[in-house]
């Protein structure tokens, strides 16, 4: 089959992976020079898999042909930066982690006058929304600052927007209980007839900002750095990049929580951090 024959749904080979990676890579390099969005470091492997959603939903056979349009057409840009990222959570996913943010970190985070948190990667504001949740029902909500950060901005208005399909909220609910929530989920959010809404009380305190772990520089002075479930999807300089930039921003035995499948393991910058729930992944800034 040629490569003008080619749909963007046939089964690639290695070699039309290799060369297929090939254009992805001048392809991200364009779109860092036009948009200073840095996608470069993302792994390859997964930046593939969107990148041929992409070519399917914005109807091109080639990268080369994405490429083009999407330095030409800031809306087809805006558009396709849900395809350079992934929006997939659920509120209090990974039930444990959220328990012994609970157990473990609350008690500390409660010893301070004031806090500062960062929910960096925020997309949606699934992990945004639960970690409001728990400080509002550990009565710390009204002395904290939550700074919730993305770098693609129909993302981040849905996330400020805080409303969430109806059809989700039982599971939501049923992870609430199991991470240790100490009433009804539904006592923080309104049924309406689009969607459940959270309560404005758990907005007052939220700042939202464009930011993008690959470029930008860092808040400081945090208690707390949420990022799950984001560093999965960049290579290692990258990753070693966003540490580098909690350990800056974090205060002194300060807190960082990851994903499930994350790790400072073997990273540059794991001798700044111990582990403090290791299997729950969340660390503590070394003094």
């Amino acid at each position: 089959m040629s490569d003008a024959d080619r749909t963007p749904d046939a089964a690639p080979d290695a070699a039309d992976d290799a060369l297929f990676d090939l254009e992805v890579k001048v392809l991200l390099e364009a779109v860092y020079q036009r948009w200073q969005h840095d996608f470069r470091d993302y792994a390859v492997a997964s930046m593939r898999r969107r990148m041929r959603q992409a070519l399917r939903h914005f109807g091109c056979e080639h990268p080369a042909q994405l490429q083009h349009r999407l330095l030409r057409d800031p809306a087809a840009f805006q558009q396709a930066l849900r395809f350079f990222t992934v929006h997939v959570s659920e509120m209090f996913r990974d039930p444990p982690y959220w328990r012994a943010l609970r157990e473990q970190v609350v008690p500390l985070l409660r010893t301070y006058a004031s806090l500062k948190l960062w929910v960096a990667g925020c997309s949606t504001g699934e992990e945004l929304w639960s970690l409001c949740v728990v400080l509002a029902e550990e009565g710390l909500l009204e002395r904290s600052i939550v700074y919730a950060t993305d770098i693609d901005p129909a993302a981040l208005a849905q996330a400020e927007r805080g409303v969430f399909a109806l059809e989700r909220m039982a599971d939501f609910s049923r992870n609430y209980l199991a991470a240790g929530g100490s009433g009804s989920l539904s006592d923080h959010y309104r049924a309406l007839p689009h969607g459940a809404v959270f309560e404005r009380a758990l907005r007052r305190q939220v700042v939202f900002a464009d930011h993008s772990l690959a470029t930008d520089s860092v808040f400081s002075e945090v208690h707390l750095v949420s990022c799950r479930n984001v560093l999965i999807y960049f290579n290692r300089a990258l990753q070693d990049r966003a540490v580098g930039l909690f350990r800056d921003a974090l205060v002194r035995r300060g807190f960082l929580g990851l994903g499930s499948r994350e790790t400072l393991a073997f990273g540059a910058h794991a001798d700044a951090f111990e582990a403090w729930c290791p299997e729950q992944r969340l660390f503590r800034k070394r003094a």
